[in-house]
């Protein structure tokens, strides 16, 4: 095992059945394959931090997480906005996509995007 991997024991977040079959749909794709589903906070969107979702590399230091065939990394920086919360995924026509719901969030933005602590 690398010494710079840090596998979580109780995962930082969690993904419904449907979002972990959406990833596993994306990750098929061509410019996916071979990566990893990694969620993260950054600072911005309406409400001040804002949710974001790519296929990447692992770094050092990240954590992983495995649930229903799907790997997700979340960085040590993230996982202090993200700890508790759960990735959903909808295919409805209105409002359908990839959602967090995020227990820390004292406030979320109407998009669902963004969120305040």
């Amino acid at each position: 095992m690398d010494t710079t991997e840090t596998i979580s024991t109780e995962p930082v977040i969690k993904l419904t059945a449907e979002a972990a079959e959406q990833v596993k749909a994306l990750r098929a794709q061509a410019d996916n394959a071979g990566k990893t589903l990694r969620v993260y906070v950054e600072k911005g969107g309406c409400s001040g931090m804002q949710y974001g979702l790519v296929f990447d590399e692992q770094r050092a230091g990240d954590l992983v997480m495995e649930q229903d065939g799907v790997t997700a990394l979340v960085d040590a920086f993230s996982a202090e906005y993200l700890r508790g919360s759960v990735v959903e995924f909808s295919d409805a026509l209105t409002g359908g996509g990839f959602k967090i719901t995020n227990p820390k969030a004292k406030q979320s933005c109407g998009c669902g995007k963004s969120f305040e602590t």
